[in-house]
C-alpha cells in the first residue's frame, strides 16, 4: 500500500527576460545554492529550492549577474508541480530502463532517451520499467544526469554487487540497480523528504526486492564500502567529497560519477586522480564518469560494453 505524502510547498524563484542562450549559464549560476529542480518557460525559467534561504541567495546572485532579468521569489505547492507534470512528462527510455510516472502505465507515451515516443507495451520483452512518482524536489529520469547514470549502470556487469546511491533522490539508480541484478542497493540521501519520496517510489516497484533507503550525511555517515558507488551530485560537491567517495568504494570496486558540468570536469577529473577514468559520456553539457578506485576491476565492476 502507497501511503500518500504530505503535500509542502517549495520556494521558487520566477526568473523572466533570459534570452534561450542564457538558460544554461543560470543554472551553471543557481547550482551553488543546491536548486532542487528547474522548469523552463517562455521567456525564462523557474528554479525549485529545499528553503528559503537558498532560494534567496539564488535571487541575490542571479540578480547581480543578470540585472536586466527580473527575478521574482515565489511558493509553490508540489501538488500542484505533479498536476502540471502529468501533462507534460512522458516516460523516458534509456537502454533497456523505462522510467515511467504511474499514468504512464495507461497511456502510450514513451521518449527513447529524448527522440521519439512508442507504446509502453511495446518496450521489448528486455525492457526494465520502474515507476517513479514525479515530484519537484526528486528526479524522474528526465534530467540528462540521471539518463547518463542510467547508462552507465547499463555498462557494468551488477550481478551480485553492492551498490550504495548517494544523493539517491527518488531513488531511481538505486532501484535500477537492483533491477540490472545487484545483490543489494542501499540508497542515501540527506533529506528526509528525498527518503520518504524514494521509499513510496520503492513500494511502487514491487519487482526490487534488495533495495534499502535511509537518511545519511556522505560527509558523516559510517558507510560500509560497496562494489558500485553511484554519485549524482553537483561538480563542486564531488570534488569536496572526493575522498569520501574513495573510501565509499571497495578496492577494485567502480565509481559512477555526475552531476557535473563539461567546463567542471578537469577539476572533478583531478580530485579522483587515485581511481582509473574507464568511461566518459557527456549529454547537453553535462559530464558521466565511470572509475575504478585501482587499476584492475573484478568480476562486479567490470564494463562490459562500451
Amino acid at each position: 500500500m502507497v501511503v500518500p505524502a504530505v503535500a509542502r510547498s517549495y520556494p521558487a524563484l520566477s526568473i523572466s527576460g533570459a534570452r534561450p542562450d542564457e538558460i544554461d549559464r543560470i543554472l551553471a549560476l543557481a547550482d551553488d545554492f543546491s536548486p532542487r529542480a528547474a522548469e523552463e518557460c517562455e521567456g525564462g525559467v523557474r528554479l525549485f529550492f529545499g528553503d528559503a534561504a537558498d532560494r534567496d541567495q539564488g535571487r541575490v546572485a542571479v540578480a547581480t549577474a543578470f540585472p536586466r532579468m527580473q527575478a521574482d521569489p515565489i511558493e509553490v505547492d508540489d501538488e500542484d508541480w505533479a498536476r502540471r507534470s502529468q501533462q507534460a512528462l512522458a516516460a523516458i527510455r534509456v537502454g533497456r530502463i523505462v522510467v515511467a510516472p504511474p499514468w504512464a502505465q495507461q497511456t502510450s507515451d514513451v521518449g527513447t532517451e529524448g527522440a521519439g515516443s512508442h507504446q509502453l507495451r511495446a518496450t521489448g520483452h528486455d525492457a526494465i520499467v520502474i515507476t517513479i512518482e514525479p515530484s519537484m524536489g526528486f528526479g524522474t529520469g528526465h534530467h540528462a544526469t540521471t539518463r547518463l547514470c542510467l547508462a552507465a549502470l547499463q555498462r557494468l556487469d551488477l550481478r551480485h554487487a553492492s551498490v550504495l546511491d548517494i544523493g539517491t533522490g527518488s531513488g531511481v539508480l538505486a532501484l535500477a540497480a537492483d533491477r540490472l541484478g545487484a545483490a543489494r542497493a542501499l540508497g542515501i540521501d540527506s533529506d528526509a523528504d528525498a527518503i520518504q519520496s524514494a521509499r513510496e517510489n520503492l513500494s511502487r516497484n514491487t519487482d526490487a526486492r534488495h533495495v534499502v533507503f535511509e537518511v545519511a550525511d556522505l560527509m558523516s555517515a559510517t558507510l560500509v564500502p560497496a562494489d558500485v558507488v553511484t554519485a549524482n551530485l553537483t561538480g563542486a560537491l564531488l570534488v569536496r567529497a572526493a575522498a569520501t567517495l574513495m573510501h565509499a568504494v571497495r578496492p577494485g570496486g567502480t565509481l559512477v560519477l555526475c552531476g557535473l558540468q563539461a567546463s567542471e570536469r578537469d577539476d572533478v577529473v583531478t580530485a579522483f586522480c587515485r581511481a582509473t577514468l574507464i568511461d566518459e559520456r557527456e549529454e547537453d553539457g553535462w559530464v558521466g564518469l565511470t572509475l575504478i578506485r585501482e587499476a584492475q576491476a573484478t568480476r562486479s565492476s567490470a564494463v562490459t560494453s562500451r
